[in-house]
C-alpha cells in the first residue's frame, strides 16, 4: 500500500483521477440493487431449488405452519425469524414457496443493511463490501434458509450503521468531501452531501429499530452488539448523548420482550430460562473454538463434537487472510482521518464473535455470519485502497492480482456450498422416502414421532414430535405410552440400538436409509395400522 495518506494522495491525483479505483461518489442505488439482485438470483439458481427443511428450520417453521403440531421450542431460541416467515407458511406448506419468499428478502435485507452506510463509506466500498459477504458459501445457503443468524448479521450491520450516523451528527464524511475530492469538484460533491446529513436525525430511529430487530432474533446477540455501541458512547466525549443510550437500552427491551415473557409463562421466569438455555447449549465458559469453526468451514452445517479430520484446509484460506485484511481496512481509514466509521464494525463485530469462540465447544458457521457482515466493510475498504493507493502504473496489475485472488476465494466457496445443497438434497429426498413408508405402514395424523430425527421426519409426516429425555424432552414416557393407545406412535432407533423398552414388543419396520444412519427402524404402537 501506498505510504503516504489517502488525503494527500487526493491531492496528487491528477485532475479527473479515479480515487478508490472508481468515482469517488459513485451513486450508490444501481451499485447496491446490482449486489442484491445478483445475491438473490444465485440463490435461486444454486440453492433453493430442491431443498428440504433442516432440523432447526422445521421447529421454527412448525411453530406458523398448519402442516404439523409445533414442535418443542427450546430454553435458547427465539420466535424472530417466524415473523419473517409466516405470511408464506400461512398460506402454503410449499417449501420452494418458501425460499422464494425468503431469497427474495433475504436480498432486500442486503440491500437495506449496506444502503444506511451510504453517507459514511464510498459506494464501491459498500457494493464490494455486499458482494464479499454475499459470496460466502455460508451467505448464500442460508439466505433462503428459516434461520435467524442471517437476519441477525442485517441486523447489526444496520443499527451500527444508524449508530454511526447517529453521533456523528451533521458533520460530513470526509470521505465526501475534502479527503479525496478537491477544488471546485469537492465542494460540489460537499454541498449535497451536508444538506442530505440536515436529515439524518432519522438514524436515531433506525438505530433502536434495528437493535430492536437483533434482539427479537436472537436477544444474547443483541446484547453482545450494544455493548460496544454503548461503550463507545460512553469513552468518545463527542458521542455521549443520553438519547443514544436511552434508545438503544429502550429497543434491545422491546425486541427482547415477547421472549423474555415466555421465560416467565414457559420457564418459570428469566433466570430459569438463561440457566435452561446455557445448559443447551454446553455451559458458556473459557472454550476455545477456532478449529472447531476452522473445521466446519468445509461445508458442516453444525460441528459438535468437532472432532473430525480436517481434510481441506483451502476452505479456510480466507480466514486466515481475514485478521490482516480487516487491519489493513483499519489503516486505511486512520490514513484518511476516518477511523471510527471502520474500527466501530470493526469492534461490533469481533464483539459478536465473542461467545461464539472463545465460550462454547463446538461451531456452526452461521453463528459468526454477523461477525463477517461487519468485518466486510473494513476487509473492502482495504482492497479498495490497496488498488488506488498504488502509482498509477501498478494499478492494473495490482487489480489483477486483487481479482484473480477473489476469483480463487469465490470458486472455493461454490464447490463448498455445491457439496453441502447436494448433501441436503439427498436428506430431503432420504426423508421423504421414509415419510411415505411410514404412512403405508398407518403412521398418518394426528400421530407422534420420537427419537431420532423426529423433528424432521414428524414435522414432513405432518405428525407432532416428542422427545421423553434430552434437551428437547417435552413429554413424560408414562404420557407417551398413553398417547400411544390412542393415536399411531414411531419410534425412530438407528443402528444397533435397542428400542426404549415400552416400545420392545411394537411392530417394528425397516426405513429407508438415512444419511448418517446405518438401520434405521421405527417401531409402531399398535394403533398405528397399514
Amino acid at each position: 500500500m501506498h505510504p503516504a495518506s489517502l488525503a494527500a494522495g487526493a491531492h496528487r491525483e491528477k485532475p479527473g483521477a479515479r480515487p478508490y479505483g472508481g468515482p469517488a461518489f459513485a451513486a450508490p442505488l444501481p451499485l447496491l440493487s446490482a449486489v442484491a439482485v445478483a445475491f438473490t438470483l444465485a440463490q435461486l439458481a444454486l440453492v433453493a431449488p430442491g431443498s428440504g427443511l433442516g432440523w432447526d428450520e422445521s421447529v421454527y417453521v412448525s411453530q406458523v405452519s398448519p402442516h404439523a403440531p409445533a414442535a418443542f421450542f427450546s430454553a435458547p431460541r427465539a420466535r424472530g425469524i417466524t415473523f419473517l416467515i409466516a405470511p408464506v407458511t400461512e398460506l402454503t406448506t410449499s417449501t420452494a414457496a418458501l425460499r422464494i419468499h425468503l431469497s427474495v428478502l433475504s436480498g432486500c435485507g442486503l440491500f437495506l443493511a449496506l444502503w444506511v452506510w451510504r453517507r459514511l463509506l464510498p459506494a464501491t466500498v459498500l457494493a464490494l463490501a455486499g458482494a464479499l459477504f454475499a459470496g460466502l458459501w455460508i451467505t448464500l445457503y442460508y439466505g433462503p434458509q428459516a434461520m435467524p443468524n442471517l437476519w441477525v448479521a442485517y441486523g447489526a450491520l444496520f443499527t451500527t450503521g444508524c449508530f454511526l450516523r447517529t453521533v456523528r451528527g451533521r458533520a460530513a464524511p470526509a470521505f465526501l468531501t475534502g479527503s479525496l475530492l478537491t477544488g471546485a469538484e469537492g465542494r460540489a460533491v460537499a454541498r449535497p452531501a451536508v444538506a442530505a446529513l440536515g436529515r439524518d436525525r432519522r438514524a436515531l430511529v433506525g438505530l433502536g429499530c434495528g437493535i430492536a430487530f437483533t434482539a427479537l432474533l436472537r436477544p444474547s446477540d443483541a446484547v453482545w452488539l450494544a455493548l460496544p455501541l454503548v461503550l463507545s458512547a460512553l469513552c468518545v466525549r463527542a458521542w455521549r448523548r443520553p438519547a443514544v443510550l436511552l434508545v438503544l437500552a429502550a429497543g434491545a427491551v422491546a425486541g427482547s420482550a415477547e421472549w423474555i415473557i415466555e421465560a416467565y409463562v414457559r420457564y418459570g421466569g428469566l433466570a430459569a430460562r438463561l440457566d435452561r438455555a446455557d445448559r443447551i447449549q454446553g455451559g458458556l465458559e473459557w472454550q476455545l473454538a477456532f478449529d472447531d469453526q476452522l473445521r466446519a468451514l468445509e461445508g458442516r452445517s453444525l460441528c459438535r463434537p468437532c472432532d473430525v479430520e480436517w481434510r481441506h484446509p483451502v476452505t479456510a484460506a480466507w480466514w486466515f487472510a481475514l485478521p490482516l485484511l480487516t487491519a489493513g481496512g483499519v489503516l486505511v481509514a486512520a490514513r484518511a482521518r476516518r477511523t471510527p466509521v471502520v474500527l466501530l464494525p470493526t469492534l461490533a463485530g469481533l464483539f459478536l464473535a465473542v461467545p461464539y469462540l472463545l465460550l462454547i465447544d463446538y461451531a456452526a458457521p452461521r453463528f459468526l455470519l454477523p461477525t463477517y457482515a461487519l468485518l466486510a466493510l473494513p476487509v473492502a475498504l482495504c482492497l479498495v485502497g490497496l488498488v488506488s493507493g498504488v502509482r498509477p502504473r501498478l494499478r492494473p496489475w495490482v487489480a489483477a492480482a486483487v481479482a484473480l485472488a477473489l476469483a480463487g476465494h469465490l470458486a472455493v466457496q461454490y464447490a463448498v456450498l455445491r457439496t453441502i445443497v447436494s448433501r441436503g438434497r439427498d436428506t430431503r429426498e432420504a426423508v421423504g422416502r421414509i415419510v411415505d413408508e411410514l404412512h403405508r405402514q398407518g403412521v398418518r395424523p394426528p400421530c407422534v414421532v420420537t427419537a431420532e430425527e423426529a423433528v424432521r421426519i414428524g414435522f414432513r409426516a405432518g405428525c407432532s414430535s416428542r422427545q421423553t429425555r434430552g434437551h428437547d424432552g417435552s413429554i413424560t414416557t408414562a404420557d407417551l405410552v398413553e398417547l400411544a393407545r390412542r393415536r399411531p406412535v414411531a419410534v425412530l432407533v438407528a443402528g444397533d440400538g435397542p428400542p426404549p423398552s415400552y416400545a420392545r414388543d411394537w411392530r417394528v419396520v425397516a426405513l429407508p436409509s438415512l444419511s448418517g444412519q446405518e438401520r434405521f427402524r421405527a417401531f409402531l404402537s399398535p394403533s398405528a395400522r397399514p
